[in-house]
């Protein structure tokens, strides 16, 4: 009996390690959205966005976009992905022309990472049952796509699709 448990508390404590490798992998990290860096577009009929992603420095990476319909800026976003003490989360606040903030003064939008693979990176929004998926489609292509859950999976569905400058 005694030899059995000191096997179980072997076996147990190898396994440790790889389990923990496992949890820290899925906080995130900086590098999992390393594509996005650079300067894109994204045009349709009557509207142009303009994006723009800093490549990733200290616990950051920081972006912008300006959306332009019928020649006039409707909205601007800015965007920080911060490496926090519980993962990688991003942050995103909107405003309207003048520089009017869409969300409460001490309030961004957040967006907890879920997890990441090669050139993709999924976050969910706090508060809400609503996923953004970040994809590298291609050399110098990426998407932004919301997702949302539709019998029992996760539908998403292009919303942006940019090309590099």
């Amino acid at each position: 009996m005694k030899k059995n448990c000191f096997i179980l508390i072997f076996q147990f404590a190898a396994f440790l390690p790889q389990a923990y490798s496992q949890v820290q992998q899925s906080s995130g990290s900086l590098s999992d959205l390393s594509f996005i860096q650079g300067s894109w577009v994204s045009t349709s009929k009557n509207k142009n966005i303009d994006a723009f992603w800093s490549a990733p420095t200290g616990d950051n990476i920081v972006g912008f976009v300006r959306v332009i319909k019928d020649s006039k800026a409707v909205m601007y976003e800015l965007f920080a992905f911060e490496q926090t003490e519980k993962g990688l989360m991003a942050l995103v606040r909107h405003f309207k022309p003048g520089l009017v903030s869409l969300e409460e003064k001490d309030k961004p939008d957040r967006y907890h990472f879920i997890k990441a693979g090669d050139g993709w990176a999924i976050f969910e929004k706090q508060g809400e049952n609503v996923r953004v998926l970040y994809e590298e489609r291609s050399e110098g292509e990426f998407v932004i796509a919301l997702g949302h859950r539709q019998d029992g999976e996760w539908i998403f569905k292009d919303f942006w699709e940019f090309e590099k400058r």
